[in-house]
């Protein structure tokens, strides 16, 4: 009898010592993965380094240089909010997201909306911005062709490589050219130019480069195409900068800091004056 309650009593004192070493062990994983979090080396270096490739009025070169647009008051704020300095580093869209694996920044704060390709290399915040595509041509070149009538081989289409609306254009219109170029602006030009019958972009900047040259381009009258949000993109495995970033545009969208400077960039041309 001595015999069995020594041994029930051993079987309780180590089953005791797991229960109390289980809340240990759960808070050592938890530094662990916060630890590798890019929200504490961003915390550690004092900078929060940001991804994006300029585009109208997203992010923009002003007239003495400095670098102005809706992303960099967002990651400017963000920045700000985190008691840490903004680095930007600007990337040509088609390398943006392995420049964000290989770690040359912390995020990508560029107008990228999630899609299911792009959500197998990384991870997406929910949105802290919504757009949606429409169509911008040449008037003469277009006449009185109609958007289905562009799915035809006659038709050029030119737009920014890697982006989204080169992939909405090759998928909506597969029978056309499509011309793809490092720039929004190179695409808009090749409009202009009559090298091609039309572009898409995201709105406002379709309506806006009509307004600037309504002698020559028209944005076609049709739905807004593929509608979605965009959101912060950074690598996988990493819930601790997912729970911040995710945190931080809710408030932002609840305060209407984030509608005020989205309306302000895409709603008027008030800072048409600060760039070329």
């Amino acid at each position: 009898m001595t015999t069995k309650r020594t041994f029930l009593a051993g079987v309780f004192a180590i089953a005791t010592s797991a229960l109390v070493a289980l809340p240990a062990m759960a808070q050592q994983a938890t530094q662990a993965l916060s630890s590798e979090s890019v929200i504490e080396g961003v915390k550690e270096r004092g900078v929060l380094k940001i991804g994006l490739s300029l585009f109208v009025p997203w992010s923009m070169r002003a007239k003495n240089g400095d670098l102005i647009g809706f992303e960099l008051d967002v990651g400017r704020k963000l920045a700000e909010d985190m008691g840490v300095e903004v680095e930007f580093v600007e990337t040509a869209w088609d390398g943006i997201i392995p420049a964000l694996v290989s770690g040359k920044f912390d995020v990508i704060i560029s107008g990228m909306s999630w899609t299911p390709q792009r959500n197998l290399t990384v991870n997406f915040s929910d949105a802290y911005a919504y757009s949606g595509l429409k169509i911008l041509a040449n008037k003469e070149m277009i006449g009185n062709k109609t958007v289905a009538d562009l799915n035809d081989p006659s038709v050029t289409f030119a737009a920014r490589r890697g982006a989204t609306p080169a992939a909405v254009i090759a998928n909506m219109f597969p029978n056309a050219t499509l011309l793809q170029f490092d720039e929004d602006g190179a695409a808009t030009q090749e409009v202009l130019n009559g090298n091609a019958h039309a572009t898409m972009a995201s709105e406002p900047t379709p309506s806006r480069e009509a307004r600037n040259h309504p002698d020559t381009l028209v944005v076609m009258e049709s739905e807004m195409f593929n509608q979605s949000g965009e959101g912060f993109v950074f690598r996988k495995g990493d819930p601790d900068a997912e729970n911040y970033f995710n945190n931080w545009i809710a408030q932002n969208w609840r305060s209407g800091w984030l509608q005020a400077r989205h309306d302000y960039w895409f709603t008027t041309e008030d800072w048409a004056d600060q760039v070329q």
